[in-house]
């Protein structure tokens, strides 16, 4: 098990606290926006001069509801990508490794079974926003992006769609994850062997979800699953 300090950014939210509680023996540190604005320099700079950590699990930044991409573009372009751009520098500026939560939604979401290197072109803005934060993180070569196909259990919403695929991993498996992944450097997919449309996946965990069209909403990949083959051979390899 990993000794070193690992400070996540985030630290109230849904997947930072899915973490603590599925990784007690680590040493993990959680900044909330109280005493780590990632939107400003100096914020996270005094945080990582008193927690002093090895890694930063960067969890930090805007997802849903998802149309507020949308609806406010400025809010999405300052917690995912100026928001990353910042921790990235001061990553850089002490020598940190930089582990960055993604979204497998960053491939174009028409044929799934995307691989790691496969050309990527986001269907919505939120992806876009995520996007632009892997582009400043990628600059960075002591750092790992996570695209993750995660989703939460109980699935959230009330309707899933019948016509759209996923290989989504529960919250709970990706952090059971991570700790195995912290060596590694580049690009990650997570998610889970089965891709199956989200209504049936939906329906495991919230039998009496409604099954509706993708159509109903506009900009939503049709099949948004990952290749997982380099994932299983770390996995497999890669004991905790």
């Amino acid at each position: 098990m990993y000794k070193g300090k690992i400070l996540v950014t985030g630290g109230e939210g849904r997947f930072a606290k899915v973490l603590k509680e599925k990784n007690k023996l680590l040493n993990l540190h959680f900044a909330t926006k109280k005493n780590c604005n990632i939107l400003k320099l100096r914020s996270i700079e005094n945080i990582v001069r008193k927690v002093k950590p090895k890694i930063i699990i960067h969890c930090a930044g805007l997802s849903r509801p998802m149309n507020i991409h949308e609806k406010n573009i400025e809010e999405s372009i300052d917690k995912n990508i100026i928001g990353t751009c910042n921790v990235v520098k001061i990553c850089k500026k002490y020598d940190i490794k930089l582990i960055y939560i993604s979204t497998n939604y960053v491939y174009p979401g028409k044929t799934g079974n995307y691989r790691e290197d496969d050309g990527l072109k986001p269907i919505n803005n939120y992806a876009w926003s995520k996007l632009g934060g892997e582009a400043s993180v990628m600059l960075y070569k002591k750092s790992l992006i996570l695209r993750l196909a995660m989703s939460e259990k109980p699935f959230v919403h009330n309707e899933a769609f019948k016509d759209a695929k996923s290989n989504f991993l529960y919250r709970d498996d990706v952090a059971k994850i991570i700790p195995r992944l912290l060596d590694y450097n580049g690009v990650i997919n997570v998610g889970s062997k089965k891709t199956e449309s989200i209504y049936n996946f939906a329906k495991k965990t919230k039998p009496n979800v409604r099954p509706v069209s993708v159509e109903k909403v506009k900009n939503f990949p049709i099949d948004s699953s990952v290749n997982i083959e380099k994932l299983e051979n770390i996995l497999k390899n890669k004991k905790i």
